[in-house]
């Protein structure tokens, strides 16, 4: 590009839109430190406790939990600083855009949960996603729901994440349109959600001279789902399902995708739908990609250089 423009060539990337990158010979780092570091100062939460996990498992938030509101400004703020940190940290990301539903008059247990969400930032300052080089370039997709999850309207949350040779890099957590009257309609839209992201991507890898010759496997832990994708014979348990969610039916016949069952325990979009125990929360992050710059050789030091590099 030198050749053609007129440019400078500053070596290698090192930050970029509050976004620090770390290139070794091996993999790519991506991390928010120095970003989630100017958060916690900025709430005054700099010298804070740490907690192990974003949310508590057996809580539960709703639009009226009798608290009394709060500062609606201050907890906007701290929302959607912690949605731009989720550009690197998917650990956060239902913890996140659940207390995005409290947008318009927060209570106190809101803000509470949402500085929570920031201590526990404050125990994982070095964590980022890491993506390792040399793994094969295929497409794979996971999608999942809870079932009613919302106190307040009984919808569930759909939940898919995708990754690309290694580590995901696309994730989304986000509350369904409509009610669904059993685990396999759930399941079933959820699936459906994640089959959109998935042809955009592909079209997307396209673009890049990826070409995905094969069905893109989309992983899923209900069997009744898969059925319903497959089988005819259900238009009776799917006759109340809103149209728009059968174009799945399509996309498996034109093979796009190809739903795959896959255990509930194994399932990474698990942690995009619920709050989860610490054990299964901390494995399910691994298994996406985050990881702590302290478990990678030279990539912590190196990260504190290029942080004090910056300022």
């Amino acid at each position: 590009m030198m050749e053609k423009y007129e440019m400078t060539d500053l070596g290698l990337l090192h930050h970029f839109l509050g976004m620090g990158v770390i290139q070794t010979p091996t993999s790519i780092f991506l991390h928010q430190r120095k970003y989630a570091s100017t958060l916690l100062s900025r709430f005054g939460l700099s010298d804070c406790k740490p907690v192990a996990i974003p949310l508590v498992p057996t809580e539960k938030l709703s639009k009226d939990d009798g608290s009394g509101s709060t500062n609606e400004e201050q907890y906007g703020k701290i929302v959607g600083s912690l949605l731009y940190l989720t550009a690197t940290r998917p650990d956060i990301m239902f913890a996140t855009s659940l207390l995005a539903r409290f947008m318009h008059c927060p209570t106190t247990k809101h803000l509470g949960t949402a500085k929570r969400v920031l201590r526990y930032v404050k125990g994982t300052l070095d964590y980022g996603l890491e993506y390792v080089k040399g793994k094969e370039a295929v497409l794979i997709g996971y999608c999942d729901s809870d079932w009613s999850g919302s106190v307040d309207d009984s919808k569930s949350t759909s939940g898919y994440a995708f990754s690309f040779g290694s580590g995901v890099f696309a994730w989304a957590s986000v509350k369904q349109n409509c009610v669904a009257l059993s685990t396999a309609e759930v399941e079933y839209i959820s699936a459906s959600e994640a089959t959109t992201q998935a042809i955009w991507l592909r079209f997307v890898l396209e673009d890049f001279g990826e070409f995905q010759t094969e069905a893109i496997p989309l992983h899923c832990d209900s069997i009744s789902a898969i059925a319903i994708t497959k089988n005819p014979v259900f238009h009776q348990k799917t006759k109340h399902i809103d149209r728009r969610y059968h174009f799945i039916k399509d996309a498996l016949q034109e093979g796009i995708v190809d739903l795959i069952y896959c255990p509930t325990n194994e399932q990474l979009a698990d942690i995009f739908t619920k709050a989860l125990a610490k054990d299964r929360f901390c494995y399910l992050g691994e298994k996406l990609g985050v990881k702590s710059a302290h478990n990678l050789k030279g990539v912590l030091k190196y990260t504190l250089s290029a942080d004090r590099k910056s300022n």
